[in-house]
């Protein structure tokens, strides 16, 4: 029997049933509320700078293209030829004047119109090409050069969306005169854990960094962690955790790239770091200018980490299943040996076969075990840590607190608790006008 959505997660969200990370029936409610309803991320700019360049992307289990047309503008399509539904693009990147279905050569433009039939010139009645196109990406839109597609027509605009979201990501993308590039395509691999346990742990939770991460992470970091550490949620969904660090501080200490390479770094780069930080108040603003940033979260499956300059999303393949893709991201202006030990440090500790994604994939697959034991349902997990100790602040947008409070994930799964309580009422609706 499907549990019910409000037995899931108690009204404040300090209690969460196990089988929100594993029953079937709520996985099919969260593909109707929550990637029905969302703005997904798809693809940024950099990746597709030519007519005719395409990145391959999903939107949770339905894989889509994004492309350059050749007026410029970026379209997104389902990637399903409308004859037999078979994938008209195997590459996932390139550049192309057309997609073509393998099966009969059904073509189309990079825009997404049905171009050819190759049957038709052999009937008497051809079908009419113009209402069998790709099917289009209903609304799409861009920010920063990121770009985000959803499948509700009548979603909000993609900045009402992200909302104080963006005042946060600016802090990052802000800093660069000549923004940010996604470095070829992402690294991708399989987790057998459910889509929301990766998104959470980058929503806010860096406080199982000084147990699970103990060999790798220094304890002067981890210090500074509970010391200096911000949690904000902008907006229900979305989080920010960073440090924010004094006034005074020593630019080595705030400036972002530093962090872990500057032995790696030439006396140049060097140079260069302290540039873009004697330019962070003048491009950013003085508050922002001091944020070192930790983990940020995007609803419902988009994360960024800061440090080690990676750009993530979660794909639902299942509820047991996620893939995951993680892309190094990089100041478009940087000296390119920068570029390359930027690469290198993402690769090193949130690739695929990263330090710290490994010990990260572990606990997320063990705790996926653990919500799908017997026996357990009268022990839902605790998320009641720092329960109303989030306050707003003064220079700060949205909700703050220490990055021990769990109020970035309570927010989280009320805002997952609402909108499946609506799916499950849509269901349930139908569910009566169809017994009549």
């Amino acid at each position: 029997m499907a549990p019910r959505v409000a037995d899931v997660v108690n009204a404040d969200a300090t209690l969460i049933q196990r089988s929100a990370w594993s029953d079937p029936d709520l996985y099919a409610l969260e593909k109707v509320a929550i990637f029905g309803k969302s703005w997904l991320f798809l693809a940024h700019d950099s990746q597709i700078p030519e007519p005719g360049d395409f990145v391959q992307a999903y939107m949770c289990e339905t894989p889509v293209i994004v492309v350059r047309g050749r007026d410029g503008r970026v379209h997104a399509h389902v990637n399903s030829c409308t004859h037999r539904g078979l994938p008209v693009c195997r590459a996932d990147r390139g550049n192309t004047a057309k997609f073509i279905c393998p099966y009969h050569n059904w073509t189309y433009s990079i825009e997404g119109k049905l171009q050819a039939i190759p049957q038709a010139r052999h009937l008497q009645h051809a079908p009419d090409k113009s209402t069998l196109g790709l099917k289009a990406v209903p609304r799409l839109e861009s920010w920063n050069g990121m770009w985000f597609g959803c499948f509700d027509p009548e979603v909000v605009s993609l900045a009402d969306y992200l909302g104080d979201m963006r005042w946060y990501l600016d802090a990052f993308f802000g800093r660069f005169a000549e923004g940010v590039e996604f470095v070829g395509s992402p690294q991708r691999w399989v987790i057998d854990a459910n889509w929301k346990l990766p998104v959470e742990n980058q929503l806010g939770d860096v406080n199982h960094g000084p147990f699970l991460h103990a060999a790798v992470i220094p304890p002067e970091a981890n210090a500074e962690v509970f010391e200096r550490g911000v949690s904000a949620v902008a907006e229900p969904g979305h989080g920010a955790t960073f440090r924010w660090m004094p006034e005074d501080a020593p630019v080595e200490s705030v400036a972002w790239g530093f962090e872990g390479m500057a032995s790696l770094l030439a006396p140049e780069v060097h140079d260069y770091l302290r540039e873009i930080q004697a330019r962070a108040a003048e491009r950013v603003g003085p508050a922002r200018a001091r944020m070192k940033g930790l983990t940020y979260g995007v609803f419902p499956n988009l994360s960024f980490l800061w440090s080690n300059t990676a750009f993530k999303v979660s794909h639902p393949r299942g509820p047991g299943r996620v893939e995951y893709w993680s892309w190094s991201v990089v100041p478009a202006d940087a000296p390119e040996a920068f570029k390359k030990i930027l690469r290198g440090n993402h690769t090193a500790f949130f690739g695929a076969g990263g330090i710290l994604e490994q010990e990260d994939s572990e606990a997320w697959m063990q705790q996926y075990v653990g919500s799908r034991i017997d026996f357990a349902e009268d022990r839902p997990y605790y998320y009641g840590l720092g329960l109303g100790e989030e306050k707003p602040h003064p220079e700060l947008p949205g909700l703050v607190s220490v990055t021990a409070n769990e109020f970035y994930a309570r927010h989280f799964f009320l805002r997952w608790r609402d909108a499946l309580l609506e799916a499950e009422r849509d269901r349930e609706a139908e569910r009566d006008r169809d017994a009549g």
